[in-house]
C-alpha cells in the first residue's frame, strides 16, 4: 500500500477490533528467551510486525551481517545480545534513518562490561562492528533522559553476566518501560530492585516457560482518537489487559479529558464511547508515555482545543523528528503549533490557511504519523496518507481494521 485516500463512514463508528500484540513485550520476551538458551519455550500471540520480525530473524540468523531495518528496539536489544555472544562477530546495521539514531550511551555502557564494539560509520551511531565477548557485570551510570531501551537492554543482559547496578542521572523518561522490563524479568525468575533512579540487577538465569503476549495499548490509542471525534460511536477493543504491563495503558486517563469513556466488560473487552467535553485548554505531561504524543496532539487540534503538552524530549530521535513532523503536517490542517525547546508542544488556536484541497499527510517513514493522522479524515474527508504501508512496523492490519469500521480507502 502506497498513498491512501481516506473517506470517513457516513454513520457513527460501530466496530470490534482485535488489536495486535504488543511489540514491546514481544521483543523483550524474545531477548530473554535467547539469553536463557531455552528456545523451546513457546511465546504465544507474538507480534507480527516489522519490528518483531526483525528481532526474530536476527536472533535466528547465523550471518555475519544483521540488518534490522527501521527497528529501533531491535537495534538496542541486539547490540547487547551480540556483544555477549563470545566468538560471534556481527555487523549490526539498519536503514539510513537508523544510522542517524544515537547509540553511543549504550555502547559505552557495554564497553564497561568488556564489550568489543567499534563504529563502522559515524562515531556514536550504527552500524556497529561487534566482536562477541564473555562480559562481566558492572555498576553503570546512564543519563535518564534518553531512550529507556538502553536501560532495558542492559537490565535484561546483566543477570546472565554476573549481575550489576544501573544508576540513572537527571530526569528519568519513559519510566513505565523500565518497570515493564523489570516485571517481565521477575516473571521469568530474575527480580530486579528499582529504588528511584537506582536499579539493582542480581546474577541469575531466566527460567522461561510458555507465555502469551497481551495486546498493544499503543495501537489502542488510534481507536481512542476516533472515539474522541465521533459522537454516538461504540468501539470494542479486544485483547487488552486491565492490569497491563504497558505504560501506554495510561491512554485511558489521558483521553478522558478528550471525551472518551472506556470500560472493561466481564469478558475483558474494552468498550469506548464518546462523551461531550468542554473546549477548555488541555494539559498533559507525556514523559512516561511519549508514543501517545502524536495521537493526542492531532486530536486536540481537531477538537480546536488549545493545549500545552510536555515530556516530549525523546521524540526528536524516533523514526523521525516527531516534533517537527507534527508542526509541518498540522499546518496542512490549519493549525500553527509551537515547539518550545526540546520537549514541549503548544497551541493557542493560532490559525494558518489550511490546504484548499484535501491535505496530503507526509509520514516520514514513521508508522505513528500515519496512524495518528488517520483520524483527521473525519474532519477532512479525502485526506491522503502518504506511504501508508509504513504501519507494518507495528500494526500491519490497521488499514484493514479501519475499512471494517466503515472507512473507504483508495490508493492514489
Amino acid at each position: 500500500m502506497n498513498n491512501t485516500r481516506l473517506i470517513p463512514p457516513d454513520a457513527p463508528i460501530v466496530t470490534t477490533v482485535a488489536l495486535p500484540p504488543s511489540k514491546s513485550i514481544s521483543n523483550r520476551l524474545l531477548l530473554m528467551r535467547a539469553l536463557s538458551g531455552r528456545e523451546g519455550a513457546a511465546i504465544h500471540n507474538l507480534a507480527v510486525c516489522d519490528d518483531t520480525l526483525a528481532m526474530r530473524q536476527a536472533l535466528e540468523s547465523c550471518q555475519s551481517r544483521v540488518d534490522v531495518g527501521a527497528a529501533g528496539t531491535a537495534m538496542r536489544f541486539l547490540a547487547a545480545y551480540f556483544a555477549s555472544r563470545a566468538g560471534r562477530a556481527v555487523l549490526l546495521d539498519g536503514t539510513a534513518r537508523m544510522r542517524q539514531r544515537p547509540i553511543k550511551i549504550l555502547v559505552d555502557a557495554l564497553r564497561q562490561m568488556g564489550a568489543a564494539i567499534a563504529y563502522a560509520g559515524q562515531e556514536g551511531f550504527p552500524p556497529l562492528k561487534i566482536e562477541g565477548q564473555d562480559l562481566q557485570g558492572a555498576r553503570l551510570t546512564l543519563p535518564g533522559d534518553v531512550s529507556s531501551q538502553y536501560v532495558s537492554a542492559l537490565m535484561m543482559l546483566l543477570p546472565t553476566v554476573g549481575g550489576g547496578e544501573i544508576d540513572l542521572t537527571g530526569e528519568v523518561i519513559s519510566r513505565p518501560y523500565i518497570h515493564m522490563t523489570s516485571r517481565l524479568m521477575e516473571e521469568f525468575g530474575v527480580q530486579c530492585v528499582i529504588d528511584g533512579a537506582h536499579i539493582g540487577v542480581p546474577a541469575g538465569s531466566y527460567v522461561m516457560h510458555d507465555c502469551v503476549v497481551e495486546a498493544d495499548w499503543s495501537a489502542a490509542s488510534y481507536w481512542y482518537a476516533l472515539a474522541a471525534l465521533t459522537p454516538d460511536c461504540h468501539i470494542v477493543l479486544e485483547g487488552l489487559r486491565e492490569d497491563s504491563l504497558q505504560g501506554d495503558s495510561l491512554v485511558r486517563n489521558l483521553f478522558r479529558a478528550l471525551g472518551v469513556r472506556s470500560e472493561f466488560d466481564a469478558r475483558g473487552a474494552l468498550h469506548l464511547t464518546h462523551v461531550p467535553v468542554c473546549n477548555c485548554p488541555y494539559y498533559a505531561d507525556l514523559t512516561d508515555t511519549p508514543d501517545l504524543a502524536q495521537t493526542i496532539v492531532v486530536v486536540a487540534c481537531l477538537q480546536r482545543r488549545p493545549f500545552r503538552i510536555t515530556g516530549l524530549r525523546s521524540l526528536r530521535i524516533k523514526e523521525t523528528d516527531r516534533l517537527e513532523a507534527l508542526r509541518l503536517e498540522l499546518r496542512k490542517l490549519g493549525c500553527d503549533i509551537t515547539i518550545e525547546g526540546n520537549d514541549t508542544l503548544s497551541w493557542n488556536r493560532s490559525p494558518v490557511a489550511a490546504e484548499a484541497t484535501p491535505p496530503r499527510i507526509s509520514t516520514y517513514h514513521d508508522h505513528r504519523m500515519a496512524m495518528a493522522f488517520a483520524a483527521a479524515a473525519l474532519l477532512h474527508p479525502g485526506l491522503v496518507i502518504e506511504d501508508a504501508g509504513v504501519v507494518s512496523k507495528s500494526y500491519p492490519d490497521f488499514w484493514r481494521h479501519l475499512a471494517a469500521a466503515g472507512f473507504s480507502l483508495a490508493s492514489v
